[in-house]
């Protein structure tokens, strides 16, 4: 077990995957000189051939990525961005999420489409969105959102030999935060959450960036008597509905904390899931925490107004749990 920036953590899955398998090849933005440094020293170990930048044109790249896969590579497309996803979005959307289903299973996608997203760095509305609610949406793409340098290096490992393309979002801002990761070729299986925070009073599912937040809301409450249980998914599609079940069942308030807006989240999912399968357990109402359905300002101010912190956090648990039982007597 080694300390390492989340940054260093990706660089090094990329580099060791890389090494063992000669199929594995990178392009996309400054992937060269590697922007957040995810990437860096890759070019000069393995060669033009297999990491080379590319035009800013993300259309060709997510296609690039749709036909080498196809044909026997393995893929890690670095959209820098998420949103400049949205610019290549017809190749993911419309090839990338339905080829193998269309070819029966004949052809496989083995493609990393990676990019950075969510506010809290003042990067203005094109570069501040968190768009994992629409990859959900489309079938057939599996979505993970690593929330520290283990599960990083952990998840990647993964999705870089997952058969099906894998959205893989790294929350902005937060590379260079450090955690401890398992020495070796560890790996996370897609679709197992972690219990971040023990509790019985109330769960929080916590996505992404939310993590940290939420994970000091936890602490600060407990030292009032109050338990959290604190579940991250770490992908959300597979997502462990399970895990979540089992929590929610256990304390009977449930709250949600997602940096993508409110209208059709990931959030208003697992509600909709709890509200479900969990109704007979809830004592209170489901809460959910996320951004208004407006851009992400570039005023530092406003942007840090209307993105969830440990503040709502923990005003929203202490407000849910004044909530009067929905138990009603018969």
């Amino acid at each position: 077990m080694s300390k390492k920036r989340m940054i260093h953590a990706i660089n090094d899955t990329l580099d060791s995957e890389m090494a063992k398998d000669p199929s594995i090849v990178l392009f996309g933005e400054d992937v060269e000189i590697s922007l957040f440094g995810d990437t860096r020293g890759l070019k000069e170990k393995y060669g033009g051939e297999r990491v080379r930048n590319m035009p800013i044109s993300e259309t060709v790249m997510t296609g690039m990525a749709v036909g080498a896969a196809a044909v026997g590579q393995k893929v890690i497309c670095h959209m820098m961005f998420g949103n400049f996803m949205y610019t290549g979005f017809d190749s993911i959307a419309n090839q990338a999420s339905k080829l193998r289903y269309m070819t029966a299973g004949q052809i496989s996608l083995p493609i990393v489409y990676m990019g950075v997203f969510g506010g809290g760095r003042s990067s203005a509305a094109q570069h501040s969105d968190a768009m994992h609610p629409i990859f959900m949406n489309l079938g057939g793409l599996k979505v993970v959102l690593p929330a520290t340098p283990a599960d990083a290096a952990g998840l990647l490992r993964t999705a870089i030999h997952d058969p099906n393309p894998v959205i893989f979002l790294q929350a902005a801002g937060r590379g260079g935060e450090m955690g401890e990761v398992p020495d070796g070729d560890f790996a996370i299986e897609l679709g197992k959450a972690t219990k971040v925070h023990e509790g019985d009073d109330v769960t929080l599912v916590a996505i992404g960036a939310m993590v940290r937040p939420a994970l000091k809301a936890a602490q600060l409450l407990a030292a009032e008597g109050i338990g959290v249980d604190l579940i991250d998914p770490r992908s959300l599609v597979p997502l462990d509905t399970d895990a979540i079940f089992r929590s929610v069942r256990k304390t009977g308030r449930l709250i949600v904390v997602d940096e993508a807006r409110d209208m059709c989240s990931a959030a208003s999912h697992i509600s909709a899931l709890c509200a479900d399968q969990c109704f007979e357990a809830l004592k209170a109402p489901i809460r959910r925490l996320t951004v208004p359905d407006v851009a992400i300002p570039y005023s530092p101010t406003l942007e840090k107004a209307i993105l969830p912190n440990e503040g709502s956090i923990t005003n929203a648990v202490r407000t849910l749990l004044r909530k009067k039982s929905l138990a009603v007597e018969v």
